[in-house]
Formats: C-alpha cells, sequence, structure tokens
C-alpha cells in the first residue's frame, strides 16, 4: 500500500503552484491530497487533485486578532481528526500561514513534516516551524535569515517547476520583431497596467518590436487599442494556462519576482528585466531576483524609484545589444543545465524516501 501524503499549500500561486508540482513529481509513488484555502482553489482542478480545504485566516488584523487565533485552534482539531482519519503519513508544507493547523496538528501526532522554502528570505511561517520539521527544502544554501543552528535540517534541490516547461521547443523564436513578454499584470498591479506600456510605446518609435502583455481583464481592451493606435503588433491577455509556450515566443521578460516565476522563465533561457513587488514579506522578491543578477542572468529595477527615462534608455540598451542578450542567455544555460524532471524527481524521492 502506497504511503500517503498531504501537500499544504493556498494563497497565492506563488505557494499552489510547487504544491502542484511536487504532486506531480510524487504521485506515482504515494497516495497524495493537498490541502488549500479558499483563495488557493482558483489554482487546482478537483478533476487531477484529490482537495481539502481549511481556509485558516490571516493572523496580521489587530482587532480581528483573538477570532483568528480561536478559529486556528478549532481548525487545528479539524486537522487533528483530518490527518488519522486520512492516514497521512507524511505532511509537505509549501509556507504560509494557510499551513499553521496542519504543521501543528501534525507535530501533535508525530507525523514527519518537510518544509518548502522556495525564496531567498525564510518565510516566517517556515521559521516558525523549524524546529519541528526533518527537512526544509531550499533552492540555494544562502538563505536570508536561517538559523545556523538549524543548518543540517536544509537540503537542496533545483527550482520545482511545472513539467510542461521542461518540455523542449521545436525551434527558437524566429520572430523578424524583438518580442517584449511582460508578466504580471493580471493582479492589478498599476505599473504593469498604466506605466510599462508608455516607455514601451517610445522605445517602439526606434526598434521595431511585439509585445506580450499580461494585464488585468478590465485593462484589456485599452491596451490593445493603445498598441494599436502606436502599430504595434501586441497579443494581450489576462490568464493563459499556456504561458510557456507565450514565454517561447520572447526574446526578453518583464517580470515580477515571484520564486515560481523567475525559476519557469530562467528554465526558459529568457533574460529578463524583474521589477520586484515593493510591499513583498521582508522584500524576498527582491531578493529572488538579486540572485539571478548576481549570476548575470538578469536586470533588476526598483518600483519605488522607478524613472521612466532610465528604463526606457535599459530597454533601448538591451534591445541594441545582442551581445548583452546573448550573454545572459547563455548564462541562464550554465545556470539550469542540471535541471530536469528526472533530475528534481530523484531529489524529491531521496528526500521522502530518507529515513
Amino acid at each position: 500500500m502506497k504511503r500517503k501524503i498531504l501537500i499544504s499549500t493556498g494563497g497565492s500561486g506563488g505557494h499552489v503552484i510547487p504544491a502542484i508540482t511536487i504532486h506531480d513529481h510524487l504521485k506515482e509513488n504515494f497516495d497524495i491530497l493537498i490541502s488549500s484555502d479558499i483563495r488557493g482553489l482558483k489554482y487546482l482542478d478537483e478533476k487531477f487533485y484529490n482537495i481539502m480545504v481549511i481556509d485558516t485566516p490571516k493572523l496580521n488584523n489587530l482587532v480581528l486578532l483573538p477570532l483568528s487565533i480561536l478559529k486556528v485552534f478549532f481548525l487545528t482539531l479539524r486537522s487533528l481528526i483530518l490527518l488519522k482519519k486520512k492516514e497521512i503519513q507524511i505532511l509537505i508544507s509549501t509556507g504560509g500561514y494557510m499551513s499553521l493547523p496542519l504543521c501543528i496538528a501534525a507535530r501533535i501526532l508525530n507525523i514527519k513534516v518537510y518544509l518548502l522554502e522556495p525564496n531567498m528570505v525564510i518565510g516566517r511561517a517556515n521559521k516558525f516551524f523549524l524546529k519541528f520539521c526533518k527537512k526544509i527544502i531550499c533552492y540555494s544554501e544562502n538563505i536570508i535569515g536561517f538559523p545556523k543552528k538549524y543548518k543540517n535540517k536544509l537540503t537542496i534541490t533545483n527550482p520545482l517547476i511545472r513539467k510542461k516547461y521542461y518540455k523542449k521547443k521545436l525551434k527558437e523564436n524566429d520572430n523578424e520583431k524583438f518580442t517584449l513578454i511582460i508578466i504580471g499584470g493580471s493582479q492589478g498591479a498599476q505599473i504593469f497596467d498604466e506605466i510599462l506600456h508608455e516607455s514601451i510605446i517610445e522605445v517602439s518609435k526606434i526598434k521595431l518590436i511585439k509585445v506580450i502583455h499580461q494585464t488585468n481583464k478590465k485593462n484589456i481592451d485599452v491596451l490593445k487599442n493603445l498598441y494599436l493606435e502606436n502599430k504595434i503588433d501586441n497579443t494581450v491577455f489576462s490568464f493563459d494556462q499556456n504561458l510557456n509556450s507565450l514565454i517561447d515566443q520572447a526574446d526578453l521578460c518583464i517580470t515580477r519576482a515571484g520564486a515560481s516565476s523567475l525559476a519557469e522563465i530562467s528554465l526558459s533561457k529568457k533574460p529578463f528585466i524583474a521589477i520586484p513587488l515593493p510591499t513583498s514579506k521582508d522584500n524576498h522578491q527582491l531578493e529572488n531576483a538579486n540572485y539571478y543578477k548576481n549570476k548575470g542572468c538578469c536586470w533588476v529595477v526598483d518600483q519605488i524609484d522607478f524613472d521612466k527615462k532610465k528604463f526606457e534608455d535599459l530597454l533601448l540598451n538591451i534591445l541594441l545589444n545582442k551581445d548583452e542578450i546573448l550573454l545572459k542567455k547563455n548564462n541562464l544555460e550554465k545556470l539550469n543545465y542540471q535541471n530536469t524532471w528526472n533530475n528534481v524527481n530523484q531529489k524529491l524521492l531521496n528526500i521522502i524516501n530518507e529515513n
């Protein structure tokens, strides 16, 4: 009989996408369930995953804190019942407050707990549970804020990336026009929805380009019309399950700096400009971007001090300097040469099967 694993996740795609990837790596060898809060359900399809809902409240509102703590208490009791009823033997948490009741319940029941930290700064929930976990899976040894006394629990793997990103392209992008893809506007980020296109329009007056632009649903028609008015070949969209194929069409990406997004772009060997979300907890998006910048794979732009003219100069320099793009692509190639689906699969199996 297969051992039973529960993967605890929820919230943003940055948590749920790694959970899905872990599921796909382990599903042949284990019986797997996924737990998520309400927010995370939009990333999960019940046709493919065995899902249960643990809707943990945020603990960041002082007024509602007593009520939230009480709810976490009752969710922990519910988690104890679920873990016993489902005969869960291993819990894998992708981090975040969403996993709090399940991790507490797993600790009480002496169930093995594995943590995943895809960011370059250790998350607060993961830091809290380091003492009780068996291993924490990271993409680098140099995690900011990681307590030295738990270094023995740290295990390194290549980034967890969805299988479709490993599929080989039939040929490289052969567009005559330099193609930009802008990823990150679907959540309504103002800089992606209302600012970047102005710079792109200015640059298009000097260099012929094509634009693939992800934006908020309500902004699609506005952006399409702006690009058409300025005679810019464009594809504007809000959400696309086949984002990997759109990335394959591009020469350069402009993106936020979530760990999963950067890992997928990196594996696709596409140089990118990262504009980290300045409000990300402990500024982890900036640290994620700097990891790739320090390896010569990308450029990083600070949103707080965003200067439209400097950004346009940067874009033009990239578009007119093919050597710079080629250098970044070569560095991405070196960074990812061992990142194969089979290598990551074997690493995960070794971690879980370790006594």
